[in-house]
């Protein structure tokens, strides 16, 4: 605690790098509202790169900060959301922004979410700043980055490693480690693998509750009566499952219960209007709704779910003690899939291949 305020209370800090889909800012909302919850007169700031953080409601406590967006490509690329600057100029901006609001907030624990130098080493600045100014520093990490193949040579390039030995004064890994553990395969000297090790705590999965409604929430009419939920999350790559789920009821009028998509706001519109077009004929099969910043509510009134199977979709399912159905991509990464299926082995959630989705799902 800093010792030139009268008050106790902690600032927590907590960096969101967002470069793609609701995951990485959902995770640090929910961090952020039991911050505050839990401690009187703590208070939070999400620093975060998602275009779409207005758009939530946060607990009082909580304050946001935007940082200029990043979108991702298919092949794992980057560019700048607005196309016009580069991104090199992009991540100068975001750094600045970031090293300000440290500045101001003067916070007593900074978390950083996922990236350890943070998106383009643009964190590097903040870290040494903290340092000097024995802030504690937590880097969290979801239960499951990505297979090896994949993992090992993108760190490898980044230095993780390196800057977690370095910065970290703890690695909260937000899982179990009998579903898996996200730093085992990186090649580590034994003395630094030692040494990240002793900062390691599974913290279990971030546990989700009904959050406090908006004034004004409205839901649709099929939300009245037993309904399964379908959702891409952030939507940016789920329109093959989508797709699947509304050719099943195409296929079968005698699914038994109807369903309810959430599009997710990165759906591409011209794609979500195809579906829709669809969605009509069904007459009152299915429902859908492009977004729910509290989808909570949906999740809990649910019969089941049908998923990708992100990190944030995969604690609510446990939370809420849904029926599931896992559908996770493999590109660009094998988090999903990795996850789905470790689920599965324990009988937490079905899972099937995309490949597989339309002939086993239903």
């Amino acid at each position: 605690m800093r010792l030139d305020e009268a008050s106790s209370a902690p600032r927590v800090l907590i960096y969101s790098h967002d470069t793609f889909g609701l995951g990485h800012l959902r995770r640090s909302r929910a961090i952020a509202n039991a911050i505050v919850a839990c401690n009187r007169g703590a208070r939070a700031m999400i620093v975060s790169g998602s275009p779409v953080v207005d758009r939530f409601a946060f607990a009082p406590g909580v304050r946001t900060v935007r940082l200029p967006p990043v979108t991702k490509f298919a092949d794992g690329g980057y560019a700048s959301l607005d196309g016009a600057t580069p991104l090199a100029r992009t991540v100068e901006q975001r750094s600045a922004i970031i090293a300000q609001a440290c500045i101001a907030f003067r916070p007593d624990l900074l978390i950083v979410d996922k990236e350890p130098a943070g998106f383009h080493g643009e964190l590097l600045p903040v870290l040494e700043h903290a340092a000097e100014r024995d802030i504690r520093l937590v880097l969290g990490l979801r239960d499951v980055l990505d297979d090896a193949d994949r993992l090992v040579p993108e760190w490898e390039r980044k230095g993780a490693a390196e800057t977690m030995a370095r910065f970290y004064d703890e690695i909260w890994v937000y899982g179990l480690s009998r579903i898996h553990e996200p730093l085992a395969a990186l090649p580590m000297e034994p003395e630094m693998a030692a040494r990240i090790d002793a900062r390691l705590i599974y913290t279990g999965y971030l546990r989700r509750d009904l959050p406090r409604p908006r004034a004004g929430r409205e839901e649709p009419a099929i939300a009245g009566g037993p309904f399964i939920l379908v959702t891409p999350g952030g939507g940016g790559d789920g329109a093959a499952l989508i797709d699947w789920v509304i050719a099943a009821y195409e296929t079968d009028p005698a699914i038994p219960l109807p369903a309810l998509i959430a599009f997710g706001p990165f759906l591409d519109a011209g794609t979500r209007d195809g579906f829709a077009a669809r969605i009509r004929r069904l007459a009152d099969r299915i429902a859908a709704i492009t977004f729910d910043s509290e989808i909570e509510f949906l999740m809990h009134k649910a019969a089941g779910v049908v998923a990708m199977g992100g990190y944030n979709t995969f604690c609510e399912i446990l939370s809420f003690d849904r029926r599931a159905i896992l559908v996770p991509r493999t590109e660009p990464r094998r988090e999903q899939a990795i996850r789905a299926l470790a689920a599965e082995r324990l009988g937490l959630a079905r899972a099937s291949s995309n490949r597989a989705c339309r002939d086993r799902c239903w």
